[in-house]
């Protein structure tokens, strides 16, 4: 089989990276793929601890071969998470024509890997298949063993060239057609949650990322994203140390898959899903009491132990 490459982005996070790589290393087609290691530079004026860290970093991604191959792509300067994402799938999707990419937070179960390059197999041929999700939100609802959802999740997944192609970089231009189509509310799962504010601070700079990019390439295409039922990845980044994400727990997966079969479902959006994130989106911006005095406390302890 043409297993897919990985590609792996890191930065100054030594802990996280390290747990990644680990729980990569024992995915059953480890042994039998390629990885591509995109490492960011420094910040201008970064202090001494980030430059500590970057280096940290490089020493981890060099301690073993961790798939069957692995290149590394360091940058000198810095290029901030969505250059480096976008600038390390277009080259590596471009000659190899599909890829699995990781950040340095993501934590995978041992049968990862095989859902991917079965999915990206299956689902080739299909222009309607854009993006293979390796997560799912812990919701409240019986789903099938795989479905589609129009939210690209990007805490482990894949993508093919045919489908990259069509990512579209201007902000404003993505915004102004779901204008156009009346379908903000839609895009922002029943109003569920505010994904069009994301577009909006990328137009006057307050953001500079690229999933949502994505996401409204994606969805403005009728795209559709694979997911599984029961999440086979782990996002680690929610304590605080993240770019793009302060402590919380609602997201955490209370135990992954160590397998997902991919089986021939209709090609439609699961409503049953869609319903779900409503519901989910819902309880994640109106946490009962006892949950927000958690995160705060959380949040004062991560603070004074990062320190």
């Amino acid at each position: 089989m043409n297993y897919a490459p990985i590609i792996l982005f890191v930065y100054n996070r030594p802990k996280h990276t390290l747990q990644t790589l680990e729980a990569l290393q024992k995915n059953d087609l480890a042994d039998q793929s390629k990885l591509y290691i995109y490492a960011d530079g420094a910040r201008e004026n970064a202090n001494e601890k980030d430059l500590s860290n970057i280096q940290k970093v490089r020493e981890i991604i060099r301690q073993k071969k961790w798939c069957q191959s692995v290149e590394i792509i360091e940058s000198e300067t810095n290029q901030g998470l969505a250059k480096s994402i976008i600038k390390g799938v277009s080259e590596v999707t471009e000659r190899h024509g599909k890829a699995i990419i990781l950040e340095d937070d993501i934590v995978t179960s041992n049968g990862f890997l095989t859902y991917m390059n079965e999915a990206l197999n299956f689902y080739e041929n299909q222009e309607k298949v854009m993006h293979i999700a390796g997560y799912f939100y812990p919701v409240n609802a019986e789903l099938s063993t795989t479905f589609f959802y129009e939210n690209t999740s990007c805490w482990g997944w894949a993508t093919w060239h045919r489908a990259w192609q069509h990512l579209n970089l201007d902000a404003t231009d993505l915004f102004q057609q779901l204008e156009q189509k009346n379908a903000t509310q839609h895009f922002n799962i029943n109003g569920t949650y505010d994904f069009t504010q994301q577009l909006k601070d990328n137009i006057n700079g307050k953001l500079q990322t690229w999933a949502i990019y994505w996401y409204a390439s994606v969805y403005l295409r009728s795209g559709l994203c694979l997911h599984p039922h029961q999440s086979l990845v782990q996002n680690i980044g929610f304590d605080g140390t993240g770019e793009h994400c302060s402590f919380n727990t609602i997201y955490r997966i209370p135990e992954l898959a160590s397998h997902i079969s991919i089986e021939s479902i209709p090609l439609e959006i699961s409503e049953t899903a869609r319903i779900a994130m409503m519901d989910f989106y819902n309880r994640a911006t109106n946490p009962p009491l006892h949950q927000r005095i958690y995160r705060k406390f959380a949040r004062i302890k991560n603070s004074v132990f990062s320190s």
